[in-house]
């Protein structure tokens, strides 16, 4: 252990004072959520990072992961050739990949994970798993069976996973509305995660290892940070009570596997509009910015090109340090990391991809931790979606949902930045999980 590790360590406490700082109630804070939501952390990350059985686990899920996520390429290979050959790939006809591209090697593996999940859910494992974490954040924590359940349920699902609870929407508290947004924007579905493996596995072979274990993180750093940015001031309906997932169970096994292409074919065209606006609309940004600073640079004395990148590497700057980032690396991080709420996680793996490849970090321990800061949707857009899809679910509760919606985004934000500190507190330089 060095002094990055206890920088890192000390980050998650420095974290949770700037969240109590933003709390809308000071004086009502759960402590045992906060006691066993950090416990629970610490003993994933110890169990990961520092216990060699741990590491093994580490190891076998993240070569299940490639594995799985080869037999995913399989269809886009079929369909798209060597379009779909990541890089350095050769076909069985000798057919060379031409570099990576994100719709024919990346989208694919969307609609196959989306297959996957709706299968695990006609036979019934999904829910089983689901119910057994949200169980123990229910136990533990004392909060609400519904908000535990969409915790639960966000670990493997997307926006989709409001919908176990769908049945208690409009009886829920502000509180609980914060926590069910919170968890979705500090969490990455289990399809979108493959899109991020394949972003990074060329320069980042344990990858897969590390998304996993970040999503296993960030469920009840979530729980802290929005119980803290939103404390709970009434009774919840289903406070410490256990409830079943919601599930509209397929009539047969071929119905679960279409429907759930489906809903991967609508998630890849919801990600490529948003992906093709957001940027667009960046870049447009970006060209008014640079011209503003080409004007204003020299009379105030400043260097340097304008941008929103720019501007949000500054605001992240001081969180990146508080991770435990070696200052070397510290501003290239800042950047990426700062970036991710304008322009979606997917942008920030993909500009953390060129980074490693350009060799911008000095030190491993920055690619590791940087991978577990971005493992969450928590950008603007994601807000976006996320109370949009809550408020179709529960319109009689509008009000109540856009109120935390910010506020969600920012415990969200936390909660990530918060899980990168637990990976940067047992994380050693050298590591058998970097390679």
């Amino acid at each position: 252990m060095d002094i990055y590790n206890l920088i890192s360590f000390t980050g998650i406490f420095i974290l949770l004072t700037f969240a109590w700082i933003l709390s809308s109630d000071k004086k009502n804070m759960n402590f045992r959520v906060i006691g066993w939501g950090i416990t629970m952390q610490l003993i994933i990350g110890l169990f990961i990072f520092v216990i060699p059985a741990g590491a093994k686990v580490f190891l076998v899920v993240n070569d299940l992961a490639v594995k799985v996520l080869d037999s995913a390429s399989s269809g886009a290979k079929f369909v798209f050739g060597p379009l779909a050959l990541a890089p350095g790939q050769v076909s069985e006809s000798g057919e060379k990949s031409i570099g990576f591209i994100l719709a024919f090697q990346a989208f694919p593996t969307i609609i196959f994970f989306s297959a996957l999940v709706a299968i695990l859910y006609y036979f019934g494992i999904m829910s089983r798993l689901i119910s057994a974490f949200a169980w123990i954040f229910t136990k533990l924590m004392r909060v609400s069976g519904a908000e535990s359940l969409v915790t639960a349920a966000n670990i493997f699902m997307g926006i989709e996973s409001n919908l176990t609870v769908k049945p208690y929407l409009n009886r829920m508290t502000r509180s609980e509305y914060c926590t069910i947004m919170t968890a979705g924007m500090a969490t990455v579905a289990s399809n979108v995660l493959a899109l991020y493996v394949l972003s990074l596995q060329e320069v980042f072979p344990k990858i897969a290892g590390h998304l996993v274990s970040a999503s296993l993180l960030s469920a009840p750093a979530a729980l802290v940070m929005s119980k803290i940015i939103i404390p709970e001031g009434e009774k919840p309906e289903t406070l410490g009570t256990q409830i079943k997932p919601f599930y509209e169970k397929e009539n047969s096994f071929f119905e679960a596997i279409i429907n759930g292409a489906n809903t991967g074919v609508k998630m890849i065209a919801g990600i490529a509009a948003l992906l093709i606006a957001v940027l667009g609309l960046v870049a447009l940004v970006d060209v008014i910015l640079s011209g503003l600073g080409a004007k204003l640079n020299p009379i105030f004395g400043l260097e340097g090109q304008w941008s929103l990148k720019a501007f949000c590497g500054y605001i992240f700057y001081p969180f990146t340090i508080i991770l435990g980032i070696p200052l070397s690396d510290a501003g290239a991080v800042s950047r990426i990391i700062g970036e991710r709420i304008i322009v979606t996680e997917v942008a920030s793996y993909t500009d953390l991809s060129s980074a490693i490849q350009n060799n911008l970090f000095h030190n491993e321990r920055s690619v590791v931790i940087t991978s577990y800061a971005l493992c969450g949707f928590a950008h603007l857009a994601s807000m976006a979606i996320f109370a949009g899809g809550i408020c179709a679910l529960a319109p009689e509760k509008i009000r109540h949902i856009s109120s935390v919606a910010v506020r969600a985004l920012i415990a969200a934000t936390l909660a990530c930045l918060q899980t990168a500190c637990v990976a940067g507190t047992f994380y050693t330089e050298g590591s058998i999980l970097f390679g």
